[in-house]
């Protein structure tokens, strides 16, 4: 899944939960199980996701959503193999973005 957020600072929970094509309950959800999760809170209560915040959702996404990890799975699977797994991730991602590319080309011609 590719989350397309325009570049900025800080994210909403509504814009943030649109992104990633589900409840805000979720997201919520997911913040109190995974402790990678930290949004800033404003004054009123409000969650603020930065692009550390989004980069670590769409981690969770693809372990719990796309790789069908349960949740305990993917808290340990994040805990032992944290680096090793963001590696892979960033190729995955790359990966999936050249094969859109070579989709676009391919019905071009």
């Amino acid at each position: 899944m590719h989350v397309d957020l325009p570049e900025k600072r800080y994210y909403s929970i509504g814009e943030v939960a649109n992104a990633f094509e589900v409840n805000t309950s979720l997201i919520r959800f997911w913040e109190k199980e995974f402790d990678v999760l930290q949004p800033k809170k404003n004054a009123k209560g409000n969650r603020k996701f930065t692009q550390e915040d989004i980069k670590n959702l769409e981690l969770i996404y693809h372990l719990v959503k796309e790789r069908g990890f349960t949740l305990d799975g993917a808290k340990t699977h994040l805990k032992e193999n944290k680096k090793e797994t963001l590696d892979n991730f960033g190729i995955i991602r790359k990966l999936e973005s050249v094969k859109a590319e070579l989709l676009k080309i391919k019905d071009q011609l």
